[in-house]
Order: structure tokens, then sequence, then C-alpha cells
């Protein structure tokens, strides 16, 4: 991952990244933009030479814009301009995604930021370059990017070490989150994926990890579970992650959808929407990876998340469209269609929760439904719940972590349509909208917590069709920004 220091005073100037902002004309449009003036001087001419560029350039300020200008033989010998656009965080974690793009041929880069920089803006710029420079290949062929350090020279560098710290963990447990989902499905199992949660969290105190194989998921009950891997070579599994500091006042407990290949079952997809279904196990990375950040950070409230995982297989065993499926605690579900199995084993995993675990709040995270894109394209979550306050934080964290969540109604008159003439629900009514009925049959299974639960359909944003700002092309980690921003308020 790429390395930043935070200078008082620069040491290599062989890359030297200016901020610059809109004027502010009081005209509105597209304003001519100008150089942020740096926390410390620069070397001579420079000054007057971004100045007398960045109109010649045309640029605008815009969060993202950058110039790349080439000095030879001069100190520096690089100079790029960046666009912070108001300069809130968002337009400095814009600007950071834009550097570590533009100065990817480039060893080392420094980023002169203003005396007043804040320690959001501060922050907002490392996450940019940490998530920008993400890369996932399973070969060495082609060119990495050549950046590995960017200093950030600032005014007073200790008041800002918490904040990079921070922004560091934030993006190696996103990049985490991400390589769990782009690994191709002929490594990555249920078992597999259980083993790489184990290696990351043996040793670090108070965080604790017990995995069910089969046979305990069978003798307890998860037959949501059990169906849905039923049909693969590769048994599934329930990973519970537990993050328990002592001085925890709030419990939260985080589901996420574990799919780790999904063919559709018997009920196959056709091969376009078949290809992309390694990442059908995001929600459970986003999850895992949020607990084992709020170990690293010592976020004071307690984690503990479930991640149901299972390859969702057709084979002589694997469950059949108009099974009647028991699910953990007895609550049965009849099922026309084995593409919808995301639902199944989430319903297993919520259920335990809310009658073993017993948290203050509940929060799920799924790939759920190819309605969420229809609604909502493809860079915003949709978000259920009935709690107008976890809804409204869960949002609002979304917003300052630069991820995206749009509150959808659960309305009462599509309940009907879960009703079953042989079993307690209905697991996939063709009627209604997609996205909101599988939420509402999640919500059969929150119990007394119906009303501090939270379901986030997150399939549409977890996958990026192309480099975007912060994110790189494939699976984004969706979820943990916004979940460890939403966590660090609860302490």
């Amino acid at each position: 991952m790429l390395a930043i220091r935070l200078l008082a005073e620069p040491d290599r100037l062989d890359t030297l990244v200016l901020p610059v902002r809109p004027a502010d004309t009081g005209e509105g449009g597209d304003a001519p933009a100008v150089p942020v003036p740096p926390a410390v001087a620069l070397p001579d001419g420079v000054a007057e030479e971004a100045g007398a560029l960045t109109p010649a350039a045309r640029l605008t300020g815009r969060a993202g814009e950058t110039r790349v200008q080439l000095r030879p033989g001069r100190t520096p010998g690089v100079l790029l301009l960046v666009g912070v656009g108001d300069g809130d965080e968002a337009g400095w974690r814009r600007a950071g995604a834009a550097v570590a793009r533009a100065a990817a041929d480039e060893t080392h880069a420094t980023i002169a930021l203003p005396a007043d920089a804040s320690p959001a803006a501060v922050r907002g710029l490392s996450e940019g370059l940490l998530l920008a420079s993400y890369r996932f290949r399973l070969t060495d062929a082609g060119d990495p990017p050549a950046l590995a350090g960017v200093d950030l020279v600032v005014a007073d560098p200790d008041a800002h070490l918490a904040v990079v710290e921070t922004a560091r963990t934030t993006a190696r447990m996103t990049r985490w989150a991400r390589d769990l989902t782009n690994m191709p499905s002929s490594v990555k199992n249920p078992e597999w994926f259980a083993a790489q949660v184990a290696e990351r969290a043996a040793g670090v105190p108070d965080l604790h990890l017990r995995v069910r194989e089969p046979a305990e998921l069978a003798a307890e009950g998860f037959g949501g579970i059990l169906a849905v891997g039923g049909g693969s070579a590769s048994g599934p599994r329930l990973v519970e992650l537990d993050w328990r500091p002592a001085d925890a006042r709030t419990h939260v407990v985080l589901v996420g959808k574990g799919i780790t290949f999904d063919t559709g079952g018997i009920s196959i997809k056709p091969v376009p929407a078949m290809k992309l279904m390694r990442k059908d196990m995001g929600g459970a990375a986003s999850v895992i990876a949020v607990t084992v950040g709020a170990a690293a950070l010592r976020l004071p409230v307690r984690v503990t998340t479930l991640a149901p995982l299972a390859e969702n297989m057709p084979s002589g065993s694997a469950f059949r469209p108009g099974d009647v499926i028991r699910h953990y605690g007895g609550v049965t579900s009849e099922t026309t269609n084995s593409d919808a199995e995301g639902r199944l084993v989430l319903a297993d995993a919520l259920t335990y929760a809310v009658q073993e675990l017993k948290p203050d709040l509940l929060v799920d995270l799924a790939t759920l439904t190819g309605a969420n894109a229809v609604a909502l394209g493809k860079r915003t979550a949709a978000l259920y719940s009935e709690s107008d306050r976890l809804a409204a934080d869960l949002v609002a964290a979304a917003e300052e972590a630069g991820e995206s969540a749009w509150r959808m109604p659960l309305p009462a008159d599509y309940v009907e349509y879960l009703g079953s003439e042989i079993a307690d629900l209905f697991s996939a009514p063709t009627q209604g909208a997609g996205s909101v009925v599988a939420a509402l049959y999640l919500r059969e299974f929150t119990g007394e917590l119906r009303d501090r639960w939270a379901h986030l359909d997150m399939s549409a944003p977890s996958w990026a069709d192309s480099d975007d700002a912060e994110l790189a092309r494939g699976a984004t980690g969706w979820g943990v920004r916004t979940l460890l921003r939403w966590l660090a308020t609860l302490g």
C-alpha cells in the first residue's frame, strides 16, 4: 500500500503537487482557478509559475481536475496542479485519487497543503490516495504503478497523525474487502474465505472467531445456509467474528451475505448474469473487514459480525424450486427460485443474532438484488429501516465517507406477497418491487429488533466498471468506509 508521511518541511521535491481551487468571483459557472497558498515556502519561481499556469491551462479548480507540467533540469522536475473544489473532505478525497493516477509513473510525490488544512481535508486526501492506487492482479504481467510514497507537507504534522492513521486503517480494510471480493471463485470457496478471516484475526486482542462447519450447522438448525450450500462440493460455513472491548457500551451485530459464487442453482442464471458472481460475497467481505478495522482502531463498541458462507451450485444435492426450508429458530420458507438464495442464508444469521446475541442494533449488507441498480444506479445502495434515527445516521455516515445510500420504503401492502400456502413465508414473490420485497422478507426474521434493524442492498455499488475517483475498476469494498464512520459515532 502507498506510504504516506506527514512533514513540516519537504525533503524531496522531484514531483510537487499544488492544490488549486475555484476563484471566488461570485458570478457562478466555471470560474477560473487559483493556487491554494501552501503552508511552506516553495522553491524560487514555483509559486509564480503555478499562478501563471493555472489560467493558461484553463483550470477551473473542480475537484479531481489535474494538469501536469514537466520542468526538466529544475526543481521540482514535475509540477502537478490538482483541483480541490470547495475544499471539503469530498473534494480533497477526489483530489487525492486524481494525484494517485496522474503521478502513477513517478516514484514519489510531495503535496503542499495550506496552513489551515483541516483534519477532514487531510483524511480525505489520504483516503483518496490510498484507495485510487489499489490494483488487484493475479499475474505479474503489466506495469504496476511506480508511485510508492507521498509526503503531505502541513503546518503541524502532529495535529494530523491520528486522522492519517484512521485513513490508513480504513483504506487497508477497504482494500482487503476488495481483495476478497475480486478473488476468483476457483480459489474462493467458503472454507478459503473462513481461513482468510482466521489468518487476519489471529493474535488480535479482544477479537474472537468461531467458524461453524456443516456438521455444526446441521446440529444447530441453520437450514437456510445448509440448503443453499448443499449443491456444492465445497461445504458452507458460518463465520462469527466478535470484537469485544472492555469499555463497550453498545453492541452492534453486522450480517453480510457471503455467496462465494452464485450460479443461480437449479434456477440457473444466463451466462452474462453469472460471470461476475464471484462478487456475491461482497457484503460478507465488507462486514468482516469492518470488524477487523474496528479492532485495529480500538473503537469502544462491541461488534459481532456474522458471515453465512455458501456456494450456490446446481447438482443432485442442490435445493429445488418449491422446497420448504426450515430456518434457524423454526420459521419455514417456500422458495420457487433457487437464485433468490442470499435472503435464505441471511434469514438464518439474522434470527441467530436476535435470539442468541441480543444486540442493541442490527445491520445487514447484501449484494441482494439487481433491482437495486434499476432503482438507484451504480453508485448508491438501497437502505431499508423502520428506525428514522438509524437510517439517518447510516445515510449521514455514507455521505461523509464518500459512499452513497438512499432510504427506501417498506410498504405494508407488499407484505401479503410473502404469504405461502404450505410454509410460514414465501421467499421470492414475483409481485411488487424486487429489492423492497426482499427487504420485507428479511424483516420477518428481525423479531424484537425490528425497530433497530437496517438492511443495505449494495449489489450495484459493490462493483465499479471503470476507475472513478477513489474507486478502482472491480470490487469497491462498499460499506467498509460507511460502517467504520458510523461505528465511531457510537462509542
